[in-house]
């Protein structure tokens, strides 16, 4: 703002009955050696004849002069703040002026009324108007015959479903609940390698719909989604099914209200839903990755809009964060290629081994019964599965041991054209045992309501090889 008017300056509103009994003070003030000028949030009539009154109808005065409390007396000094009280104390009135006595007709003391600018919603409102330096990005104006929600379907903007449309107004706010600066740059996004800041993350979490206390979690799987390890280049272009899934551990998952419980990898919880639709909408938007251009995907699967729940870590068992060495109190993401949710169906084992026999069955049919080392999996096991381990005191690492053990497949029934199918593995893999997933590429979350002997298996997609996507666990920081 331009530089203050040396002399006092008060900022008031009629609709405030302290700084309706200072107006006498105000023109006592006025006959004074310092020049007065009176700011009014209301009534340009305020002061009652007082030579110099500004009517701050737009409120930018009192917001660029942050104030909270009316009345507010300052004192200025060559362009500058020496000096401010609020309210209505006589001493201190007649300290920062300078004159004495003041209101002698008046009490000692009057606490102040709230500030137009502290009323709901205000803030945001008045720094979307005047604060043109928080946000970069290019902005587009629409004519007032345009549809917002239309606009956004015709310049590509959304994944097929509605989107909140972006102001100012809603970035700032999303932008509160991350205390990185706007401009910080994450990385570049592929596949048109396009800087990414804090900034254009928090534009599309608005567009998805999130929370401000969401931000945090999308910026860390934004983060984890631009590693090398993850290779979200490759993961766009391949013509496989699978696209980013977000696994969430630690204290931010109960803070923010994410599921881990019943429906965990469906619908109707908004943290889960919008964390995952901001990761996508950041590749759709800001790196250009949309189906049909770089998105290759023969089918696709409905995870791509979003595919994001928080792990139960209410066991014995621990966290997934834990295991992949972050502390219990830190909150992460884990990031991971995911396809689509196979069932496990298994509503009669009663022992571990025979339970992860079913698990290893259905694990086995990743990619194809016929292929090894291809692909990783999440297996997400149940509370009333995961009680048949607990009870008999297996672990998550004796689990995945007796996995690995029965995942270990005799490479002559793998080999292409064994049992009449073409697809399979080299000849090279006759007469060894070739284990189904490579060394990592099992993750073993828990998760889900606590009725039903249902687990479920998820594909991931291409862990073997130079190209291909490795889990990716990133921590939380704000």
């Amino acid at each position: 703002m331009p530089a203050l008017p040396d002399g006092l300056i008060v900022i008031a509103k009629r609709d405030c009955p302290t700084c309706t009994l200072i107006e006498p003070v105000l023109h006592e003030l006025a006959d004074g050696p310092l020049p007065l000028t009176v700011y009014s949030q209301d009534d340009p009539a305020y002061g009652n004849g007082l030579p110099k009154v500004v009517h701050d109808a737009s409120l930018e005065t009192s917001w660029q002069l942050d104030v909270e409390i009316v009345p507010t007396l300052i004192r200025v000094e060559n362009g500058r703040e020496v000096g401010r009280t609020y309210g209505w104390h006589r001493g201190d009135w007649q300290t920062l002026s300078g004159q004495q006595p003041l209101g002698a007709e008046l009490p000692e003391t009057r606490p102040g009324c709230g500030s137009k600018t502290q009323d709901p919603g205000m803030a945001d409102k008045l720094a979307a108007r005047f604060d043109r330096s928080l946000l970069r990005s290019r902005e587009i104006d629409l004519g007032d015959a345009e549809d917002v929600m239309e606009a956004c379907y015709e310049r590509g903007w959304t994944d097929g479903l509605p989107v909140v449309p972006p102001t100012r107004e809603r970035v700032l706010r999303m932008l509160q609940g991350t205390h990185r600066a706007p401009s910080e740059n994450l990385g570049e996004v592929p596949p048109d390698l396009a800087p990414c800041t804090v900034e254009k993350v928090a534009i599309n979490a608005v567009m998805a719909g999130c929370k401000p206390e969401y931000l945090p979690v999308v910026i860390a799987a934004v983060e984890a989604a631009l590693t090398e390890e993850f290779g979200m280049h490759g993961l766009l272009c391949t013509t496989m099914f699978a696209g980013p899934m977000v696994i969430v551990n630690g204290p931010i998952t109960r803070a923010i209200g994410m599921n881990s419980g019943v429906n965990a990898l469906g619908q109707g919880n908004r943290a889960n839903a919008t964390i995952g639709r901001a990761l996508q909408l950041v590749i759709r938007n800001v790196g250009g990755g949309r189906p049909g251009e770089i998105d290759r995907a023969t089918l696709g699967n409905p995870g791509k809009y979003t595919f994001c729940f928080a792990e139960a870590e209410d066991s014995d068992w621990g966290s997934l964060s834990v295991e992949r060495g972050f502390p219990p109190e830190a909150s992460t993401v884990t990031l991971f290629a995911g396809e689509g949710v196979q069932g496990i169906v298994d509503q009669k084992s009663r022992t571990p081994e025979s339970l992860a026999r079913s698990f290893a069955n259905s694990l086995r049919a990743v990619d194809n019964t016929k292929m090894a080392m291809a692909g990783d999996a999440t297996l997400v096991v149940s509370p009333e599965h995961h009680r048949v381990f607990s009870e008999a005191g297996w672990s998550r690492q004796r689990l995945r041991e007796e996995l690995e053990r029965l995942l270990l497949m005799p490479g002559d029934e793998l080999l292409a054209g064994a049992d009449g199918i073409a697809e399979g593995l080299p000849a090279s893999a006759a007469g060894q045992r070739i284990p189904k997933f490579r060394p990592g590429g099992l993750l073993i979350v828990r998760a889900g309501g606590t009725a039903g002997l249902f687990s479920a298996v998820i594909a991931g997609w291409a862990a073997s090889g130079p190209v291909g996507s490795s889990p990716v666990t990133r921590e939380i920081t704000g």
